[in-house]
């Protein structure tokens, strides 16, 4: 389909780019009228790059004669940096924290003025949210997102700023009142939302940093609106946010898949013992987590952080584990799991 510009001056590719780009999450299902009508292309070109388009595989034609986003998109969604290295590294980390609270885990970048969610672990028990796998959702109304823009450049808390939503009566809509949170983020060291994205949810939050001591990517928690001690939850993530972030190597800078914005996003690699960058074992080298004992978020900043579980001191960098997965850690459910539940989170 690449070649030479049509008429209106637009190259067939960037056309096909258009169809594509007609589909997001709540668009999954579309008619080819409504492709047109949202890709902004006559019917007649629509029908022709929606046909060459199903026959690669990047949309697939269901039987009532809609369309849908093909397999083969989401194969080649799955090679881009941001899923692959940070997903693989993160997703034992993952595992540990719902396997000790069964509440929602979610793992988010920052994709322009976005949050973009990496991966998403919930169970039977977890309350329902509406975020799910490759989902966007505002900045400023989500835990993990609050995080990332907390650390973001001027210019994109500036955006923000400008143009902030309001998906519920919770949510915040005054710049100056979001300012100083965002202050209090970074003094703190962590993130809560009450009920800003969805009604009876609180979340909580913290940073992931690279090497270079930059915040890449935000790891929470969502729990219903009742748990009055959702900050009691921050050093499992401040655990799993440390030893996320001892597998991280910035190589160069990426975007995620669909980016504007490729100045201010860094590429996540493995980083192994030896000093190459390679996958790491799923599991190898994290700490094990318990919430037994916990009093509370620790207020410690030094490089030895309290473990709150037993009591005894442990460095901010997690030491070499052969602890194996906490029970009942892989009955978690990413929500591309095609059960009732998980379609309505």
């Amino acid at each position: 389909m690449a070649g030479g510009a049509d008429v209106a001056g637009r190259s067939v590719t960037s056309r096909a780019l258009e169809v594509l780009g007609a589909f997001d999450t709540d668009h999954r299902r579309l008619t080819l009228s409504e492709v047109a009508a949202r890709a902004g292309i006559p019917l007649t070109t629509t029908h022709r790059l929606v046909k060459e388009l199903v026959t690669w595989g990047a949309l697939a034609r269901r039987d009532d004669g809609t369309y849908v986003v093909g397999s083969r998109l989401w194969d080649l969604g799955l090679l881009a940096p941001v899923h692959v290295e940070l997903r693989q590294v993160a997703s034992p980390f993952l595992q540990d924290v719902y396997a000790a609270t069964r509440d929602t885990v979610h793992l988010a970048v920052r994709d322009g003025d976005q949050t973009l969610y990496v991966d998403r672990l919930s169970g039977q028990t977890s309350v329902p949210v509406v975020s799910t796998v490759g989902s966007r959702l505002p900045l400023h109304t989500t835990g993990v997102g609050k995080v990332l823009l907390a650390y973001a450049p001027e210019g994109v808390v500036r955006g923000v700023m400008a143009n902030l939503t309001r998906p519920t009566r919770h949510s915040i809509t005054q710049p100056g009142r979001l300012a100083r949170e965002l202050s209090e983020v970074r003094r703190r060291g962590y993130a809560r939302t009450a009920e800003e994205m969805s009604l009876g949810t609180v979340s909580v939050a913290v940073p992931i940093r690279d090497l270079d001591d930059r915040v890449v990517a935000a790891v929470g928690i969502v729990a219903p609106s009742s748990r009055r001690d959702i900050t009691r939850l921050v050093p499992a993530l401040l655990v799993a946010a440390n030893g996320i972030a001892r597998h991280l190597l910035p190589e160069g800078s990426y975007a995620p898949s669909g980016s504007r914005h490729t100045d201010d996003h860094h590429d996540l690699r493995v980083r192994h013992d030896d000093g190459d960058s390679v996958p790491a074992a799923p599991g190898a080298d994290r700490p094990p987590m318990s919430f037994a004992r916990w009093t509370g978020p620790t207020n410690d900043t030094t490089n030895e952080r309290r473990n709150t579980c037993s009591g005894t001191p442990r460095p901010s960098v997690a030491s070499p584990s052969t602890t194996s997965p906490r029970p009942g850690a892989s009955t978690a459910r990413r929500s591309g799991s095609r059960s009732p539940r998980s379609a309505a989170c």
